[in-house]
């Protein structure tokens, strides 16, 4: 029913004394088996084919995406994995587990108590489920706006930001007893040709941009990482050991297990850095591992290591110190969403949900108003986005439920289908309401980067194109010239464009919101929730404004290799970039943007090299709260970006009148740089360090300096 009783039984002792206790009993065909997915041989045997099956109702070899046979001996379970980074995703069971916000609109809360929450409420449901492992969170920085996973990545464009949220959702995961899987490692920031291409990056970009957020979740403990398709400066990432041992295991201390993407071994590369094939036994194999040991290509200490790792991870969280039957695969099929995470998921998407634009206080709208509205209002709403970060949640609330039920039974809501492509009709009902509210958005999904950003081209090369995404920019402008109280809500995965934004008085951003979207929205239009989220993106003027040429993305061909994508952009991804060309924003937004419906003021700060202070107030009419951002401009000659953010702070919930005293606590890493002498290394440039403090990377009214 259990673990086997021996010395690796006591639950006193460290994680790792356990696994190495447990190793040293374990024959080497068990160990073998750990270091790949359950297959069922076929043909030949190990030495020739074998039959994958995923997501089955028959088997426990086949009940997860991701399947590890348990050890019958010793009573170690199996390790049962599952997509993804937006809740468990069962299309054997649609409807059987909750939706929640996607990682990039939790990334829009800057809130670490929200990304526990997140994160404890999509494990429960995973150990529930009878999965040990959730395969998330994803946390690549969002290089290439148009990346299709944009949508599933908590860190935006900035690793600060990663690493800090990217901790309490590990945290929350694994407090389950459910062994997290941070992803996709490492610079897998595109779709386009993603089993081809070879990112080609630096290592000082590499450790400032691309490692940290990895680095985040190793310092919460994550139990487990994922290789990624690409190749990383010639060498496939689930093969590469500059990147895997000499930087993931060595530099970055990670103590898990590394598992490869589906289908991104290539080779039997234990030696190299991976621990787990999956989803089969291709490479990793009991019989080709066996060969390899023979042959001395593989070592018995590499396989030592790799089953320690993946016990330690199990024993570290509980997923050894629990009934076998908490695993079981039949607990696939059990309704898990509850009235309780439906209640978090709608708070999680309001505290997620940013406001881009309030012209002359339009909202909150009152209730019980004449509201007409528009769009991706009913049943096309925006919710998820497609591939393994795709859940079908227990329920979905729409917008225009959500709105209606808001507004009371003394108001009017009406929804029509109209399109831009009919816009005089849009018109003319917009022009009888006290307000319209537009809904637009973007469809994006795994293995497909976006045509642009432009909302016209929102589900163009997704093949279930509704007429509601049609001409959505004309839609907007036809129905703002009606109606002066225009409101646009944008669910995207990620960056869009906006060249409507001076013609509407209102502008809320959800991104990809989960089940309870028409809820936490109509909260937040209404008023039961102040918006207190920023952007986690710089939404651009236009297309293409970090200049991005062909070489960088989406790469060149090259007679020896499909493609080379080089980072030759270096540190100036994201805001960066802005700020190192000055760009005005027109239409767009800046990182970091986000109002209130009440208004704050900024003052008293003091720097030091160990802390900045300040005070925050509440100088409006209305409850609310603010995050406060912290940017370090560094000494010049050491080739930082103009100014990198280093700290944010999320006030309580002032009323108005009300203050709060803020400190951002500087560690020695948040002043240094990385530099590449030697073997590489983490440095304090001395020199006069710029401090800028506000509420976004563009609103920074307060300033100081301090020297190193």
């Amino acid at each position: 029913a259990t673990l086997v009783k021996g010395p690796w039984s006591d639950t006193k002792l460290p994680p790792l004394q356990r696994a190495l206790l447990l190793v040293h009993n374990m024959t080497l065909d068990e160990k073998l088996a750990m270091l790949h997915g359950w297959a069922t041989p076929a043909g030949g045997g190990e030495s020739g084919a074998s039959v994958i099956t995923m997501e089955c109702n028959t088997s426990a070899s086949c009940a997860y995406i991701g399947n590890v046979a348990p050890n019958a001996r010793l009573g170690i379970p199996p390790l049962t994995m599952n997509d993804g980074p937006q809740g468990f995703r069962d299309t054997k069971h649609p409807g059987t587990s909750t939706a929640w916000p996607s990682g990039l609109a939790m990334a829009a809360s800057w809130d670490v108590d929200a990304m526990f929450e997140w994160g404890a409420g999509m494990g429960r449901e995973f150990r529930e489920k009878g999965a040990n492992v959730q395969l998330g969170p994803g946390v690549n920085v969002a290089r290439v706006p148009r990346n299709g996973r944009n949508f599933e990545y908590l860190s935006g464009e900035d690793p600060f930001l990663g690493r800090t949220l990217v901790r309490p959702a590990v945290r929350g995961i694994q407090s389950q007893k459910v062994i997290a899987n941070v992803k996709h490692y490492v610079l897998n920031n595109q779709e386009t040709n993603r089993n081809e291409v070879s990112a080609e990056a630096d290592e000082r970009t590499r450790f400032e941009i691309y490692y940290p957020p990895f680095e985040g979740a190793v310092e919460a403990g994550v139990g487990s990482a994922m290789c990624s398709y690409n190749k990383v400066n010639g060498v496939w990432a689930c093969e590469s050991s500059p990147a895997l041992v000499h930087d993931l295991k060595g530099k970055l201390g990670f103590q898990g297990f590394v598992m490869s993407d589906w289908g991104a071994t290539h080779s039997a590369s234990l030696m190299q850095g991976l621990d787990m094939e999956m989803p089969g036994d291709q490479f990793f194999g009991t019989a080709r591992l066996r060969t390899a040991l023979e042959r001395k290509t593989v070592t018995r200490a590499a396989v030592d290591d790799s089953v320690t790792r993946i016990l330690r991870a199990m024993f570290d969280v509980g997923v050894m110190d629990v009934p076998l039957s908490t695993w079981h695969w039949g607990r696939h099929a059990r309704n898990v969403s509850s009235e309780a995470s439906a209640a978090s998921a709608r708070r999680l998407s309001a505290a997620s949900t940013v406001l881009l634009k309030n012209e002359g206080g339009l909202l909150p709208l009152r209730r019980g108003a004449r509201l007409a509205l528009f769009g991706l209002a009913g049943g096309e709403a925006l919710i998820h986005g497609g591939g393994s970060g795709a859940v079908s949640g227990s329920y979905v609330v729409t917008p225009f439920e959500g709105i209606r039920r808001a507004n009371g039974p003394g108001g009017q809501v009406t929804f029509g289908f109209e399109t831009g492509a009919n816009a005089s009709d849009a018109a003319d009902r917009a022009s009888r309401a006290d307000a319209a509210i537009v809904f637009v958005g973007a469809l994006a999904t795994e293995a497909l980067d976006r045509r642009s950003l432009s909302l016209d081209d929102a589900c163009v090369d997704y093949g279930y194109c509704s007429p509601a995404f049609a001409h959505q920019n004309a839609l907007v402008a036809a129905v703002a010239a009606a109606n002066p109280n225009t409101v646009v809500v944008v669910s995207s995965p990620g960056a869009v464009l906006l060249p409507w934004s001076g013609q509407v008085r209102a502008i809320l951003a959800n991104f990809y919101p989960g089940q309870q979207a028409g809820n936490a929205i109509a909260d937040v239009l209404f008023g039961a929730a102040n918006p207190s989220g920023k952007l986690p993106v710089t939404f651009p003027n236009c297309e293409n404004e970090t200049r991005f040429t062909a070489a960088q993305w989406p790469g060149l061909p090259d007679p020896t290799a499909p493609s080379y994508a080089f980072y030759t952009e270096k540190l100036l991804v994201g805001y960066r970039y802005y700020d190192a060309w000055e760009i005005r924003f027109t239409t767009g937004f800046p990182f970091g943007h986000g109002l209130s419906y009440t208004t704050f003021t900024y003052s008293a700060l003091q720097a030091t090299p160990e802390s900045v202070t300040l005070v925050v107030a509440n100088t409006g009419k209305a409850a609310g709260a603010e995050v406060a951002q912290l940017y370090l401009g560094f000494p010049e000659g050491f080739g930082e970006p103009t100014k990198l953010l280093r700290g944010f702070v999320r006030t309580a919930l002032l009323q108005p009148g009300d203050s709060a005293d803020l400190a951002f606590a500087l560690s020695e890493r948040d002043l240094q740089i990385y530099s590449t002498d030697g073997d590489g290394g983490w440095m304090t440039p001395n020199g006069e360090f710029q401090v800028f403090v506000g509420s976004s990377s563009r609103e920074l009214p307060l300033s100081s300096s301090f020297s190193m």
